[in-house]
């Protein structure tokens, strides 16, 4: 296997990392407004993911550095076609981060609605917005002989990717609220059980249409069993719940999730950014990578690096395995207004 197929392998894999761990903090913050009856319920939710939302969002890092290191002409191509969407996400995620350090400053019930609707709003852009992003990345944009975007906006705006980014947010808030059966206790875990069926149904049609919709304009042989593998991960998520077996409900999302992004890396490759104008002026894992020097310095250190931060990261989540609750929630110490 050669060095540009490793390397995007690994971007692949760095993406799936990402939409697992990351999914869920967006279910989260985007059930935030529906599964709180109160502030207590809010504080419970938001400190189900608090050790671990920033975290996450390191798999983002690596992956867009990753892409900028192994495959310079993809990530110039994306943050020129695609930089609108991609600043509305950076600005969402900054958003989101303010709200979770602000939101207990005061001991206000109208400052802390306004985070709120900031943590909600900060969630759910960037879970439609990812969709939309790799439906358009798989079904490909405008690119001219140069292999550079000639498209506009708009052109995104197509109903493939659309159907893409509902799919990223309904599975994301499905994934959530099978997060919070699983991390937190009483009557948040109980409603987040109860809706994880209605969830599920939400996800499985735009999910199971986007992948058809896929395979058939993009797919490969293989991609038909991720395909398969990501519908019944959904539908063994929702009969776990059902079970109240949220253990394996998360791991059935997080399978589904994990299928989801196989079968669009798989439909993807050899391209990584395919052209619309002529299939002659796609970027490919050949012509888009750095040089065999750059790849092979960057697996080295890949190699050395990698394993310590998913060590780091894994020991934080067993630090953080309990299940939060009501009763541990303190009083609000924001400052009086």
């Amino acid at each position: 296997m050669a060095l540009t197929d490793i390397w995007f392998l690994l971007i692949a894999v760095l993406w799936t990392g990402y939409f697992v761990l990351e999914g869920f903090d967006f279910g989260v913050g985007i059930l935030l407004p529906f599964l709180g009856r109160d502030n207590t319920d809010r504080r419970v939710m938001i400190n189900s993911i608090g050790p671990v939302w920033d975290g996450n969002e390191v798999w983002l890092l690596v992956a867009g550095g990753a892409t900028f290191a192994a495959f310079p002409l993809w990530y110039a191509n994306l943050f020129s076609g695609f930089y609108l969407p991609l600043l509305i996400i950076l600005a969402a995620l900054i958003v989101r981060g303010v709200a979770f350090e602000f939101r207990g400053k005061l001991d206000s019930t109208e400052w802390r609605r306004g985070w709120d609707v900031a943590i909600f709003a900060g969630s759910a852009v960037p879970a439609l917005l990812w969709g939309v992003a790799f439906g358009n990345i798989v079904r490909g944009v405008p690119l001219d002989a140069g292999h550079h975007f000639t498209g506009s906006f708009f052109d995104l705006l197509n109903p493939y990717a659309l159907l893409g980014g509902l799919t990223t947010l309904s599975v994301f808030a499905l994934h959530g609220a099978v997060f919070l059966a699983l991390k937190t206790d009483g009557d948040v875990a109980g409603r987040a059980r109860r809706l994880v069926r209605g969830l599920g149904v939400a996800a499985i049609l735009p999910a199971g249409a986007f992948l058809l919709w896929t395979q058939l304009a993009h797919g490969q042989g293989w991609t038909w069993a991720t395909t398969a593998v990501a519908a019944l991960g959904l539908v063994a998520a929702i009969a776990m719940t059902g079970q109240r077996r949220d253990g394996w409900a998360f791991a059935f999302t997080a399978l589904a999730i994990v299928a989801t992004t196989a079968t669009l890396f798989g439909s993807l490759y050899p391209d990584v950014l395919p052209s619309t104008t002529d299939a002659a002026n796609s970027l490919t894992t050949t012509n888009a990578a750095s040089t065999p020097y750059t790849l092979k310095i960057m697996t080295w250190v890949a190699v050395a690096f990698t394993p310590i931060v998913l060590l780091y990261q894994g020991w934080t989540y067993w630090v953080f395995r309990k299940r939060v609750t009501r009763a541990s929630i303190p009083d609000s110490q924001g400052l009086p207004v």
